[in-house]
């Protein structure tokens, strides 16, 4: 998601575009004008956003769902393949993700409802020309969305329909168990889908299962990790020995710091202890590359949004904060010293010593 930029905000959410959703417009347009010529180009890239305009708002149906039950969704990202809504958790009770995961083919129905009482019809004899701009972009628009609803709701995840099978799994089993029987179902379809689009010479299909068999894969690990995690408390995974830095200590401080430890983040510390922000390697690296004085504050790359937890915290409350962007979490005392911090890499080396 980092070559994504912001369109701006929409019903409370980010909506990005990632550049690569540029080369799928150039891509649609130079075949359309080989084909018919610039009308056709421009025919066929009015359809593509036109459809895309209808994978923002599937992906809003979940997002305004998922607000009724207290879940934002921080931002939305339109790729080649579709939309994506990241949402901040997702549902832990069933119905809950039923509701949330229906909402956004719901959304496709009820735009195919409105085109067709907008006169939009289509013959199935002209299916194989859906992308001809003979067909009409009403009649386009509705049937594509009618297949957008009907291809969401395959029982695999991490699609829609996976979804409303892991959540109906999780009131018969657990819903580690339940994630990983929706996943493997998952990657079954997406072998499917790659050698259907490899034998049929349609790269968008291959590219939809990568997508679909990483993305299984990925929540099934999360669900998993989230299920160990709840057992262990922040202390155990907390690293307790690192170099801290002062609020008065400079850049070159700081890169001296970098060189002669294995730390990827210091934390600042007052002289009470108590936490002011965060020095990341990596905004280090990026003000020590822009010409700033080595002799400015470390404290004016630091990030002071930094979560707080007790030493009690389930260890699934410093993934949420982790989950949220931020480089640490800190593991405070009631007073607000600061005894140790966690990041993604220390709770990584905890799941491996667990034999996780």
């Amino acid at each position: 998601m980092a070559w994504s930029f912001s369109l701006g905000r929409l019903l409370g959410s980010e909506l990005r575009v990632h550049v690569t959703f540029f080369v799928l417009l150039a891509w649609v347009g130079f075949a359309a004008y080989s084909n018919g010529g610039l009308p056709a180009a421009i025919d066929n890239i009015l359809f593509v956003l036109a459809l895309f305009a209808c994978v923002v708002a599937h992906e809003f149906g979940h997002a305004l769902m998922a607000r009724r039950f207290g879940i934002r969704t921080p931002d939305i990202t339109l790729l080649p393949i579709g939309g994506l809504a990241r949402l901040e958790r997702m549902p832990e009770k069933p119905m809950q993700e039923v509701w949330v995961a229906l909402a956004g083919p719901a959304v496709n129905i009820a735009i195919w409802a409105a085109f067709v009482v907008l006169g939009a019809g289509i013959q199935l004899g002209s299916l194989a020309q859906i992308d001809s701009a003979g067909t009409g972009l009403l009649n386009r628009l509705a049937y594509v969305n009618l297949l957008l609803a009907a291809f969401n709701m395959i029982p695999a995840f991490p699609m829609d329909g996976g979804r409303v099978f892991r959540a109906l799994l999780c009131m018969k089993m657990e819903r580690a168990k339940a994630t990983r029987i929706a996943a493997t179902a998952g990657q079954v379809v997406a072998v499917g889908l790659g050698f259907l689009g490899l034998t049929s010479g349609n790269p968008v299909l291959v590219l939809i299962a990568v997508f679909v068999f990483i993305a299984a894969n990925a929540e099934n690990q999360d669900v998993a990790l989230r299920s160990v995690t709840r057992r262990v408390k922040a202390r155990d995974a907390m690293i307790t020995e690192f170099k801290a830095l002062s609020p008065d200590d400079t850049l070159a401080t700081a890169a001296q710091a970098v060189i002669h430890t294995t730390q990827h983040e210091f934390p600042v510390l007052a002289q009470d202890g108590g936490l002011v922000g965060f020095v990341s390697r990596d905004r280090l690296f990026a003000a020590l590359a822009s010409d700033q004085p080595r002799s400015e504050s470390a404290a004016s790359v630091m990030d002071t949004n930094i979560p707080k937890v007790g030493p009690t915290s389930g260890l699934d409350q410093v993934l949420n904060g982790l989950h949220k962007g931020a480089p640490a979490i800190a593991v405070c005392t009631r007073s607000g010293h600061m005894v140790g911090y966690i990041t993604r890499e220390n709770i990584g080396e905890l799941m491996v010593i667990q034999g996780r």
